[in-house]
């Protein structure tokens, strides 16, 4: 083969290698389309919703059933309002409970929806409804310092209640004759 098409071929495998890592980078930043016939949008409402952005899954049971729509912050309340964007298809009852999860340890965060646990009859969610039972995300480093303070105040107090036992076994030694 001469240098010419040599040099054709190297340009289409670059080609194509350069659109497989588009189309990956795509897929792994959730902006491929997401399947979705028609939505309806209800809101939730949260004290941290950690790094969950647009766009991110709505899960149930493990199956993709919406998308975030939009994450807002509602200053009058100090909560973030999150619009949920459920695929018509799904019904879920109105009590049903939105759970901020984390895939893998350090992966991507999604909204998890739950059926509700009502024994009655309830209304299926619809347009415009919010979603009252709510559970934030578990920060990561939220989590390690609650547990390293937690160690640290032990330790403190291990030491201190030695010390304090020290003292007061001290105090009776040298109180052991008087009466009380």
């Amino acid at each position: 083969m001469d240098r010419t098409k040599i040099d054709l071929w190297v340009g289409v495998f670059v080609a194509l290698g350069m659109a497989a890592l588009l189309g990956l980078a795509m897929k792994v930043g959730n902006l491929t389309s997401s399947k979705l016939g028609e939505t309806f949008s209800v809101t939730a409402a949260f004290e941290n919703v950690g790094s969950l952005k647009p766009n991110a899954p709505v899960k149930s049971a493990g199956v993709v059933v919406g998308r975030v729509g939009s994450i807002a912050f509602d200053s009058k309340n100090y909560l973030a309002v999150v619009t949920i964007n459920i695929d018509k298809r799904y019904a879920f009852p109105s009590d049903v409970e939105a759970n901020i999860y984390t895939a893998g340890l350090l992966g991507e965060q999604y909204l998890g929806i739950e059926g509700g646990g009502a024994d009655e009859p309830v209304v299926n969610l619809k347009n415009g409804d919010k979603i009252h039972k709510t559970q934030d995300a578990i920060v990561l480093e939220k989590m390690i310092s609650t547990f390293l303070f937690s160690k640290a105040s032990e330790t403190n107090g291990g030491a201190q209640g030695s010390t304090a036992k020290a003292t007061s076994d001290a105090k009776s030694t040298e109180l052991g004759d008087a009466p009380f």
